[in-house]
């Protein structure tokens, strides 16, 4: 005579994962814990024992057990007062890069069960909210992405004793990891590319010039070109939108109606450029070579696929959360620089 099984009356537990695993319940406690000397394949019976089971830790009994909230801050940052216009977060999530700097820190978080929270800091008063959700102890660490040179938030956040990683170099030193790219080389790459192609009335769109990726992309053109023979190059600064782009080269063409180079120190202003160029009757490559910085979605959107100086986002936003994980481990508490090296991809606009 069969039986039917029994309805559960509860949740699952720490013993039923157990049993299922066929270990004992203290094996299944370290493996839930992370306890790093456990077994590979106990290690992976536990954990199909725990999506068999429907068994969820409970978070805040295991942060009793490791001193750990099992997050990470992802915070967003700008340098403004409190009268920073609202529309910040609607910014940074119409810009393609932040996009990819999430992806690589996604990646590297997920398989090691730590999860980002987004948190954003554009005024005085929010990051205020952010110094007081680290102290808390909310949050492990923070990875923080900052827009501009004179952010004071990276400098509080050492004040808190908080483990924490910056994308970017920070404009006002402070004793905090970081990663960046080499910006300018990036520029040097995108003036010699123009000066090969035998461009010789070449403009530049820079980023905001108070960032100081802006500031490096623009040196580091200017200096190879004066190494080639032209000591002024006509610039215009742009936003890093596709709208700013329109607009410098408006300005541009007035200014140098004859230009035959245009280097945009994003994609998306390069993609703007390329806009306004068409609307003029410019033939792009024939009559304009274009050049991007970032190689980002819309290099290959651009018509015509732009040629652009490629910055490995991804794998900057992955070790940013690589040299922050560590740090939480009990790795070397000294700050660390790491440079990534551009690369010119050559498309159909150059």
């Amino acid at each position: 005579m069969s039986r039917e099984p029994q309805a559960r009356t509860g949740a699952p537990t720490l013993e039923d994962v157990a049993r299922v695993a066929g270990v004992s319940r203290a094996t299944v406690s370290r493996v839930v814990n992370g306890v790093r000397n456990v077994d590979p394949a106990i290690q992976s019976a536990v954990r199909e024992a725990i999506t068999a089971t429907g068994y969820a830790p409970n978070r805040a009994a295991r942060s009793l057990v490791t001193r750990r909230a099992g997050t990470i801050a992802l915070v967003v940052s700008g340098a403004g007062g409190d009268a920073e216009g609202a529309d910040f977060a609607a910014r940074v999530f119409a810009d393609p890069f932040f996009g990819r700097v999430v992806g690589g820190v996604v990646g590297y978080l997920r398989p090691r069960s730590l999860h980002p929270v987004l948190l954003f800091a554009e005024t005085d008063v929010t990051r205020e909210q952010v110094i007081a959700y680290l102290r808390q102890g909310s949050a492990d660490g923070a990875l923080v992405v900052s827009t501009h040179a004179a952010d004071p938030l990276p400098a509080r956040i050492v004040e808190t004793g908080v483990p924490a990683v910056l994308f970017a170099r920070p404009g006002i030193p402070v004793p905090l990891s970081y990663v960046d790219l080499a910006h300018r080389e990036g520029g040097r790459m995108a003036a010699e590319h123009l000066l090969e192609r035998g461009r010789s009335r070449i403009v530049t769109i820079t980023g905001p010039l108070d960032v100081l990726a802006g500031q490096d992309r623009l040196t580091g053109f200017r200096e190879a070109m004066a190494r080639r023979g032209t000591a002024h190059v006509p610039f215009a600064e742009g936003g890093f939108t596709l709208a700013s782009g329109e607009e410098a080269m408006r300005g541009l063409l007035r200014e140098v109606p004859d230009l035959d180079g245009v280097f945009a120190a994003n994609d998306l202003m390069a993609q703007g450029a390329c806009q306004v160029l068409r609307e003029q009757g410019r033939r792009i490559p024939r009559d304009v070579s274009v050049v991007g910085f970032d190689d980002s979605a819309a290099a290959t959107t651009c018509r015509p696929p732009l040629t652009t100086v490629r910055q490995p986002v991804e794998a900057m936003g992955a070790e940013m959360a690589r040299l922050l994980h560590e740090r939480i481990e009990g790795g070397p508490a000294e700050a660390e620089a790491v440079l990534f090296d551009p690369e010119l991809i050559v498309r159909e606009s150059s």
